[in-house]
């Protein structure tokens, strides 16, 4: 007995200190690892923006659950279903105002219910079927899509610039059967009707009649169709997978592709507003195109969403913008490309800042420009944004910090895997390692912007061009099998987690072995006090790798071109490879219908003054200063200023 009680005693001791043993190492792992990660929590915890990192995780989680919620349901709830929803809670709510008239949500519900019986009538539209619509911005633009989403059809938005071959090519590549066009488009259409004809396409215009034979009016059919609601049996078989929408690139680089846009895609580019901090007592200004995705998804779509009054106008108007916000009251506006600096370059008015706009959602807008819309028009919250309506990443910027799209944060690179790779400028592809894969860009290095494809980020594709589909494909990124999508961008991320925009993958080019982005020449460019716009591009010198800088210019109005002020300031802000060449006045620059500048005819044109007609000068550092030569349709010139150009080339220009 006393052993047992001996070796009991031993043993509770053993355990006890071994307990105790372990209970103190345990303190100290927890006192070195609370150590660790001290530094990381305080980091986080002072960064000034933490708070707003926070907001929109919340606002990104709650969203993504109600799209989860959507997709569960049987039938799939879409963007449609959301609007039949708001007429029921808000019917009288105005929907739109436009050109002194205002529609409400039941009105806007009732036309397209119009719309809908119309055409199920008289073009035998049924659900999987694609309708093309080439019109403006109005009001029926809205009711028209309404109608076609009713019967189960998706909806092809074309460019109502585009005429002739652009206008066929758009069309045909959608695969619609049925075309609408407004009546103001009716001698474009007409110009490609016999083409239309022959592939048996129906051919519809938004008037009471038409003596062409071969399109139908529609407005006295519409008129005459009853406003009931339809069934939803007429879509019951829409998921989120089925077709949306059909919208074009901007066709920068050549002829517009067709981007698919599922119904899903749809809902989450309406989260955009939401996202940014509107409420469903905004008003949303839309004076950009409907056929464009800000206009039409984010704007149109995502007014929607949130439950809110729209403000639509045919096309911007810098002069009327800002009365158009205090007449309605508008707290919410849209840019994209150009049109933020257009509103600069008005004449400052003493009331610049009696208006209620909170909140600019938008892309494209220079810092300098940016800078200056808030000291000019008031704190408005910029929510500059990256995206791409084929892509499967995009970036919004939902803090303060100037001259960012985005930031960083683990929510989002977990949902949708993204990196920056390294990319050659010269062979145009990206860089990669012994064993065939790409190499991640370091921190605040430029580097080709590539989201993975996932069931959760998929890259649906261009339609009716497999070929173009592909070419966005990217494989074995970071490891054998993997699939990304090729934005064509060259973003950066810099040590704050700021994603920062550089340059199109097309835009950006080499010379002197070194990288030139097209925006950075651009931006020093435009700080000329007689330059009001400046679009920069690289063009081939003939025996030599790599493009060489150029540059075409808008003089500022009631100014000429310095030449000397404009050598004084690249020289000062660029290095000598990235300062262009040659400089061409331009009255005009050629855009695109979302205020983009085209380089195509710019690049094959170069510097050949046989080509070009515009007044053309040439970088002189001798004299320091730009130099005008006379413009002769004479070879020899352009021969003598080749070979200026390769003198250069084989030679330092200048130190930098």
């Amino acid at each position: 007995m006393y052993l047992y009680c001996l070796l009991n005693q031993a043993l509770l001791g053993y355990f006890t200190a071994s307990v105790t043993r372990s209970f103190k190492m345990y303190i100290w792992l927890t006192i070195i690892a609370g150590l660790a990660v001290l530094p990381f929590l305080l980091k986080t915890l002072f960064d000034p923006y933490f708070g707003q990192d926070c907001l929109y995780i919340f606002r990104a989680i709650k969203l993504g659950i109600r799209l989860q919620k959507y997709k569960k349901k049987n039938p799939f709830y879409s963007i449609l279903d959301c609007f039949l929803d708001t007429v029921k809670k808000q019917p009288n709510k105005t929907f739109m105002h436009f050109e002194g008239t205002s529609h409400s949500y039941i009105e806007v519900d009732k036309q397209s219910n119009k719309v809908a019986r119309a055409l199920k009538t008289h073009a035998n539209l049924k659900e999987g079927d694609t309708v093309a619509l080439f019109m403006g911005n109005e009001p029926s633009y809205a009711w028209i899509w309404l109608g076609l989403a009713k019967l189960g059809c998706a909806t092809a938005l074309l460019n109502f610039n585009i005429r002739s071959k652009s206008l066929l090519h758009c069309f045909s590549c959608c695969g619609a059967k049925v075309i609408i066009a407004a009546a103001e488009l009716k001698e474009a259409v007409e110009e490609v009707l016999p083409t239309l004809k022959q592939q048996g396409i129906s051919v519809y215009l938004l008037s009471e009649e038409c003596s062409v034979e071969g399109i139908n009016p529609l407005s006295e059919h519409i008129t005459q169709a009853s406003d009931t609601p339809l069934s939803a049996d007429l879509r019951a078989n829409i998921t989120s997978k089925s077709p949306a929408l059909y919208i074009y690139t901007s066709g920068t680089t050549g002829l517009p592709k067709a981007a698919l846009v599922t119904q899903e895609r749809v809902w989450t580019a309406s989260f955009i507003q939401a996202l940014s901090g509107v409420t469903s007592e905004d008003v949303f200004y839309i004076n950009l195109p409907l056929y464009h995705s800000a206009g039409f998804l984010i704007g149109l779509a995502g007014a929607i969403e949130r439950g809110i009054t729209v403000v639509l106008r045919r096309k911007f108007s810098a002069s009327q913008f800002w009365e158009d916000c205090r007449k309605h009251h508008v707290t919410v506006m849209q840019y994209i490309g150009e049109t933020m600096r257009y509103l600069c370059n008005t004449p400052m008015k003493d009331n610049e800042k009696d208006h209620k706009v909170r909140i600019a959602i938008g892309n494209g807008v220079r810092s300098d420009i940016w800078r200056e819309f808030l000291n000019r028009f008031g704190d408005v919250a910029v929510r500059e944004l990256y995206a791409a309506t084929e892509g499967n990443i995009g970036f919004i910027n939902y803090t303060s910090k100037i001259g960012v799209v985005g930031r960083v944060n683990f929510l989002h690179r977990r949902l949708f895997p993204y990196t920056l790779i390294k990319f050659d400028i010269e062979k145009e592809e990206p860089v990669r390692n012994s064993k065939g894969l790409c190499i991640q860009a370091m921190k605040g290095e430029a580097g080709l912007l590539v989201g993975k494809i996932t069931r959760r980020s998929p890259f649906v594709g261009y339609a009716g061009n497999d070929q173009q589909t592909e070419k966005k494909r990217l494989r074995d990124v970071l490891q054998k099998g993997d699939l990304y999508f090729n934005t064509g961008d060259l973003l950066r991320i810099d040590e704050q987690n700021f994603v920062q925009f550089q340059d199109r993958v097309g835009d950006t080019f080499r010379w002197k072995g070194e990288n030139v982005a097209t925006t950075e020449v651009a931006d020093i460019l435009t700080m000329v006090d007689c330059i009001e716009e400046a679009n920069v591009y690289g063009v081939k010198v003939e025996g030599h790798e790599g493009r060489i800088g150029m540059a075409a210019v808008k003089v500022e109005e009631g100014k000429e071109f310095d030449g000397a002020s404009t050598f004084s300031q690249v020289a000062s802000y660029l290095p000598a490879y990235a300062r262009p060449r040659f400089i061409r006045i331009q009255t005009s620059f050629e855009m695109t219908g979302t205020f983009k500048m085209k380089k195509v005819t710019l690049v094959e044109e170069g510097f050949n003054p046989a080509v070009v007609q515009d007044p053309l000068y040439f970088l002189d550092p001798a004299k320091k200063t730009y130099t005008w030569f006379q413009i002769l349709l004479d070879y020899f010139i352009y021969t003598f200023s080749l070979c200026i150009v390769l003198a250069w080339v084989n030679g330092p220009i200048e130190s930098s």
